[in-house]
């Protein structure tokens, strides 16, 4: 549907996208997940036409639309900042993009009602016709720019961070609605967003971006659990990244007390960092010996954080940086541990995930025997 060939752009000496290539498929929602500076926005705007790029194409349906003006390419874009006319309703902000657009606008007002209806209808806002975008919630707006974008159908809808301006119960019900919507009409979304837990739970693929490059493309489940970059899983603020030297016979972390063995999944040499997801390690009081297949390393307890659904611990490793364990509440109950306490902390070496000195994963054998 949507292909980015070679996409650079450059701001004097700045490279805001560095060489970007990228499929956009029919009918997916794509997430686009990067850190302020990351070239997310511009990649957009460039896509969209509000920018043009230094080097590279963009192509529709195999048809170069890198010199088209926005108007002409038949995209859709929602804005974080909504973009409303003040002065009009709600069903009036929804029927401009019909009746004003250059492609074949709708001039029947039956037609107008109908499709402005049954738009509204879809996200949610029946009933809101004649309300000013000043009667409306924060949510209730977004909506809004959602379905003035929609209701003139294209094929494709890029989606600014649209939920960051939004509180935390919104954006959650945002998100599932989005994807709702979505499926509804059967319109590609490539949504970007610096939120890691909005990119892992609205894309069919995601896409991460730092500094212009594209790291990883992939399913959300895959980018996760398998990083192809260290700088993916720092992203993903889901790992614990301990840096070190790895060996034929496991790796080697540094502390003040002397090194720190750590049995490693594969054969070691080339890993600079041992990587441990959160939610794959657990706290014991017990100082016993690793079992076969599990790692263990001391630590003191710090603090914890309840987040509804879950419980972050925050633990002081040997070497003093902090170690996170996440505990999901619907799978065991909390523990309390007091400030300092001396614990442990264990994994599965199964679970860990190794890295190069130029931040690639080393791929390791999964128990079926295929690299992972």
């Amino acid at each position: 549907m949507l292909e980015l060939q070679g996409l650079t752009r450059r701001y004097g000496t700045e490279v805001a996208l560095d060489d970007v290539s990228l499929t956009v498929r029919e009918d997916e929602y794509l997430t686009l997940l990067g850190p302020s500076g990351s070239g997310k926005s511009t990649l957009l705007r460039v896509i969209a036409g509000l920018e043009a790029p230094d080097a590279g194409r963009v192509l529709l349906d195999g048809r170069d639309v890198t010199g088209l003006p926005t108007h002409r390419r038949g995209l859709g874009i929602v804005q974080q900042t909504y973009a409303l006319f003040p002065h009009m309703s709600v069903f009036e902000n929804v029927a401009f993009g019909l009746r004003f657009r250059e492609v074949a606008p709708v001039t029947d007002a039956a037609e107008v009602t109908r499709r402005v209806a049954a738009m509204l209808d879809l996200v949610g806002l029946s009933g809101l016709e004649s309300r000013a975008p000043g009667q409306l919630s924060g949510g209730q707006k977004q909506r809004v720019s959602l379905a003035r974008t929609l209701v003139a159908e294209p094929r494709l809808c890029l989606l600014d961070e649209p939920l960051g301006a939004l509180d935390a119960n919104l954006r959650e019900r945002m998100t599932v609605e989005l994807r709702r919507i979505r499926r509804a009409l059967g319109v590609t979304f490539l949504h970007v967003t610096g939120n890691e837990a909005e990119a892992l739970a609205m894309g069919d693929r995601m896409i991460v971006l730092d500094r212009g490059r594209a790291l990883a493309v992939a399913p959300p489940a895959e980018i996760f659990a398998r990083p192809a970059d260290m700088r993916v899983a720092r992203f993903l603020n889901a790992w614990n990244l301990l840096p070190g030297r790895g060996g034929a016979d496991g790796f080697e972390v540094e502390t003040p007390a002397g090194p720190l063995r750590l049995p490693a999944p594969a054969p070691a040499e080339r890993a600079a960092t041992y990587g441990v997801p959160y939610d794959a390690a657990w706290i014991s009081r017990d100082d016993a010996p690793p079992r076969p297949g599990e790692a263990a390393m001391p630590a003191r307890f710090v603090a914890s954080e309840f987040l509804g659904s879950r419980v972050l611990y925050l633990l002081r490793r040997g070497d003093g940086k902090v170690f996170e364990v996440e505990r999901h509440l619907s799978r065991e109950a909390p523990e309390s541990y007091a400030l300092d306490e001396t614990l442990a902390v264990r994994w599965r070496v199964a679970d860990v995930g190794l890295f190069d000195e130029a931040g690639l994963r080393i791929p390791v054998p999964d128990p079926a025997g295929a690299l992972a």
